[in-house]
């Protein structure tokens, strides 16, 4: 009986134990003493323990799942800011100020590194003996609507909005002060301005007895689409860029029928119906029935101002900074163009236009033509990147007009399609993909060429096409910015040795006579400025 009290007791310490909260109300009763006889044994009734109320005791739960929970958030949580911070970083140094005012020659300044320069052009030697380590800088849009930050003023940050990667097209407000933009236009108007295109062109059957082609061959290279036939649209095209003349497909069906070269009335030249044709059929048609300044492909009045030493110091900066702006070696800018200035006045236009035409084996660029060592009757202007300034803010119209920038594909047949030219900026500049308005101070910059992949100059960008929205209101004044690389790293090595050659003698010559350096350009850069082609 004493062992069946003591297991009883310790049952309740064990219950006790666990409600630690709990006291225990009453002593418990000792059991009285008794003999071991079974005779004389009495049943002494245990005594009975109070009820004890029992509470629930909330139990604290394990803490390790939400512990474990919270360390993986914060992992996660930690690897994302980190994450962020190296992509800012990334951003900023790909971008930073210092990068845009570092010199455009950064590799010679850094000790020749090549860091920088395509493997193709590490030390490779050429037969002319031209070094092939020139590397062109090539700005990245990322994607529409992408901002940078640029530094190209002291105490002035800049920023730049990708507007289109097809052309890889950028603009920068506020890259002109109000006071540079005034400064721009007096100088042009003091120099005087003068028509941008002359009525009707002369000289077209000299060009063509320097191509040396038959009417066959002609007809040939003016059927696109080689079906036999010259539509309107091909003919168009082509009379466009030779003879200036912005003529629509019922100009041309007039000037069929005027010299009955079109019998059948269909639109369309067979290679029998092309050979009755003069080579300057087209041009003495024109000349007799009078052209309007409205049928031009540009109707605007222009000057060239140069920016090389001795000129305005608004120039000069100005061209600096465009270095800065597209980072490129600073003897390829001052070797580019000088800055031409543009009026437009109300009713002025440019249709749409490539201000650098495709490059072939035998064609040679305007700036380099002295270092080709070849005669050809193909030149174009070789325009790598085009800038151009809004001088003033046009009270209407006057959009620089991108009809196909970010097209899928590009077909320069399907420019004129169903009585819709693309091309016509006095009718259809609303159809184009994409207008920039002009506003004061704004520069807008783009390639008019793709890169080769090896750091260098490649083919022709056709989605550059762009044109100037006719003016319908007030008066529009505009600059521009070429940069000229011939994309034949060749000719524009030995273009730029010729260059230095002569400056060398220059001031050798200036030297021994005691005479300063020439601030002022030669009569050759004079005349290579106004021999500029207008594409």
């Amino acid at each position: 009986m004493q062992s069946s009290w003591s297991k009883r007791y310790s049952e309740q310490q064990t219950s006790d134990k666990l409600m630690v909260h709990h006291h225990i109300r009453s002593k418990m009763i000792e059991p009285q003493d008794c003999d071991d006889s079974d005779e004389h044994d009495e049943a002494v009734p245990l005594p009975t323990l109070p009820p004890m109320p029992r509470e629930r005791v909330p139990l604290q739960k394990s803490n390790v799942c939400s512990r474990s929970y919270f360390m993986v958030v914060m992992v996660f949580f930690h690897v994302y800011i980190i994450n962020v911070i190296a992509l800012l970083l990334y951003v900023h140094y790909n971008n930073s100020p210092g990068d845009v005012l570092a010199s455009p020659n950064r590799d010679e300044a850094s000790g020749g590194s090549n860091h920088h320069k395509p493997p193709e052009f590490n030390q490779q030697q050429t037969d002319s003996g031209f070094q092939q380590d020139m590397y062109l800088p090539r700005l990245e849009g990322i994607r529409v609507g992408h901002v940078q930050k640029l530094s190209l003023v002291p105490g002035n940050v800049h920023e730049m909005r990708t507007l289109s990667l097809k052309p890889l097209l950028f603009e920068i407000p506020g890259f002109l002060s109000e006071e540079e933009c005034r400064v721009v236009v007096q100088l042009a108007e003091l120099k005087g301005l003068m028509e941008s295109q002359v009525m009707v062109p002369e000289g077209q059957e000299e060009l063509t007895e320097q191509l040396n082609l038959s009417p066959e061959e002609i007809f040939n290279l003016l059927d696109l689409n080689q079906d036999g036939q010259l539509q309107l649209q091909e003919i168009l095209t082509h009379s466009r860029v030779r003879d200036g003349i912005w003529l629509t497909p019922e100009n041309l069906k007039e000037i069929y029928a005027g010299l009955k070269a079109d019998p059948d009335g269909n639109g369309l030249l067979s290679l029998e119906e092309f050979r009755r044709l003069g080579s300057d059929a087209f041009q003495r048609f024109l000349q007799q029935r009078g052209v309007k300044s409205s049928q031009l492909v540009r109707n605007s009045r222009h000057t060239w101002l140069y920016q090389g030493q001795g000129a305005h110091q608004v120039l000069r900066d100005l061209k600096k900074r465009v270095a800065r702006l597209t980072r490129l070696p600073s003897a390829l800018v001052d070797l580019s163009e000088p800055l031409q200035v543009v009026r437009y006045e109300q009713g002025g236009h440019y249709h749409a236009h490539h201000d650098s035409g495709p490059v072939y084996p035998e064609t040679a660029c305007t700036h380099t033509r002295l270092a080709a060592n070849t005669s050809t009757p193909f030149e174009t202007s070789c325009r790598y990147i085009t800038v151009l300034f809004y001088l003033n803010s046009v009270e209407g119209g006057g959009e620089t007009a991108f009809p196909v920038a970010d097209n899928r594909t590009y077909e320069e047949v399907s420019l004129i399609q169903n009585n819709v030219d693309l091309m016509d900026t006095r009718k259809n500049c609303d159809r184009s993909n994409l207008r920039v308005k002009p506003t004061k101070g704004t520069a807008v910059f783009w390639y008019n060429y793709l890169s080769d992949g090896q750091g260098w100059v490649g083919e022709q960008d056709e989605y550059s096409l762009h044109g100037g929205c006719v003016v319908t209101r007030g008066t529009k004044w505009v600059a521009n910015n070429w940069i000229n690389i011939d994309p034949d790293y060749q000719r524009q090595a030995r273009y730029q040795q010729l260059v230095s050659q002569q400056g060398e003698e220059d001031e050798e010559e200036d030297e021994e006579e005691g005479e300063q350096p020439q601030s002022q350009p030669s009569p050759e850069q004079l005349q290579t400025a106004d021999s500029h082609q207008e594409l």
